[in-house]
């Protein structure tokens, strides 16, 4: 449990120390993080009660506020400076600062967007109990295999979820969204299958502590949920007012959570809608970015930005705060992979011959590295995120080039492999 905040009324000389610069100073330095009282404390000028200095910081926040209703709960935001610059950053690089500069190629794009699809959805499972290593869930979705357990059942739910959602990016919310939602995101993972794309019919949901199995969180009654989907969707589907998409996104992802409308996989969906609302509001960026993952290597400060909020009267600045510097680190862990990718990619070169695209040179190099390599269709199809038709056609050009050779795995299946002729085929080309 964290601490519970001060009473600010009985904070008799906070308004004056606002008017100390010694105090103005410290109140800027906590508010630049948004620190939450527990922290905040020990920032307290030398002489200066911590209460008091606490009071001081709450009416430095109250400033320019912004509320928002729901039936369930009232949150009140602020734009401090690192927001707004936070804000206008991802504007400026989740629209097209990448594509414009050509670092994500055309023909790169499906393949780089498969990739990081497959990292969020096992990174947003593992983060509600899945059980798996990364490189037997990744075999699992590129081969399409059929889910040995709940764990890799839920990992393949929120992969076909996030595809799901980026093919309904155009529709507005509805409950009917947010249900189908759900079901795509719990089919076969839940104890009862009736609660599966269903509203909580009971209040016996809570949240515990994963460890000491103490409750930190009853949310609200079953009673309020279809009243606050419906403002929920109306404060979504809205923009009468102007509020910053990201910051509606976030808000998005913090009520279902908050409300938990399902008997289980709240988070799950929460993230997921999310992702929806970025890509419905035109930040293409997004689909690139493993948040969860950010996520799950911090989980204990994504679980207190939910309580922090909560116990300091539904100051939704935390939770805001906390998930724009996850899509900072999100951003700068794909700019690195992209720069990884790009060093690949230049080793790659020695292998683009005329005549053939960028799939076909990725695939000499996968028989050139690996020794008696057998590559059959499907496993590429997947990877490279294209029609069967497609890669069968890729295979079959270098086939003709003297590159592959085709061999029979049974009576219908064809494998590709390195041909007699590759060293040859290759050194001659690389001449040319």
């Amino acid at each position: 449990m964290i601490e519970k905040v001060p009473d600010i009324r009985k904070s008799k000389h906070s308004l004056n120390l606002l008017l100390d610069s010694r105090c103005i100073e410290a109140v800027n330095k906590v508010n630049d993080s948004y620190l939450y009282w527990d922290k905040a404390k020990y920032h307290a000028p030398e002489g200066v009660n911590p209460e008091d200095f606490w009071g001081a910081v709450k009416f430095s926040r109250s400033f320019q506020r912004r509320i928002l209703r729901f039936p369930c709960c009232t949150l009140t935001f602020g734009e401090t400076l690192f927001i707004q610059e936070a804000l206008h950053d991802f504007d400026m690089s989740f629209g097209g600062a990448l594509s414009s500069s050509n670092t994500i190629s055309a023909d790169n794009r499906q393949y780089y967007l498969m990739s990081s699809i497959m990292e969020e959805a096992i990174a947003s499972s593992r983060m509600e109990g899945a059980v798996t290593t990364r490189k037997v869930a990744k075999e699992m979705l590129k081969k399409q295999r059929k889910p040995k357990d709940l764990s890799q059942q839920m990992i393949l739910n929120n992969y076909n979820t996030i595809v799901y959602l980026s093919e309904k990016k155009n529709e507005p919310l509805s409950a009917q969204l947010l249900l189908d939602v759900h079901r795509h995101i719990t089919e076969k993972t839940l104890d009862d299958p009736e609660t599966v794309g269903r509203f909580r019919k009971d209040d016996r949901i809570v949240v515990q502590d994963e460890l000491t199995g103490e409750i930190v969180y009853n949310p609200p009654s079953y009673a309020l949920i279809e009243e606050s989907i419906a403002r929920l969707c109306d404060f979504i589907n809205e923009d009468d007012t102007f509020i910053h998409p990201i910051i509606k996104a976030i808000t998005l992802h913090f009520m279902i959570s908050y409300l938990h409308p399902f008997v289980d996989g709240n988070g799950r969906t929460a993230r997921s809608l999310f992702y929806w609302y970025m890509l419905k509001k035109g930040y293409w960026l997004t689909e690139f970015l493993s948040i969860s993952r950010v996520i799950y290597k911090s989980k204990a400060q994504y679980e207190r930005s939910f309580l922090y909020t909560e116990n300091d009267g539904m100051d939704l600045n935390y939770f805001l705060v906390y998930n724009l510097n996850v899509m900072r680190k999100a951003f700068d862990e794909l700019k690195l992979y992209l720069e990884r990718k790009s060093m690949e990619e230049n080793a790659l070169l020695q292998y683009r011959i005329p005549g053939i695209n960028e799939r076909q040179a990725h695939i000499i190099k996968i028989v050139a590295d690996k020794e008696n390599t057998v590559l059959v269709s499907k496993d590429l199809e997947r990877m490279f995120n294209v029609s069967v038709k497609t890669i069968r056609h890729d295979l079959e050009g270098l086939v003709e080039l003297g590159f592959m050779e085709r061999i029979p795995m049974n009576k219908r299946l064809f494998g590709y492999m390195k041909s007699p002729l590759f060293e040859e085929k290759l050194k001659g080309n690389r001449g040319n």
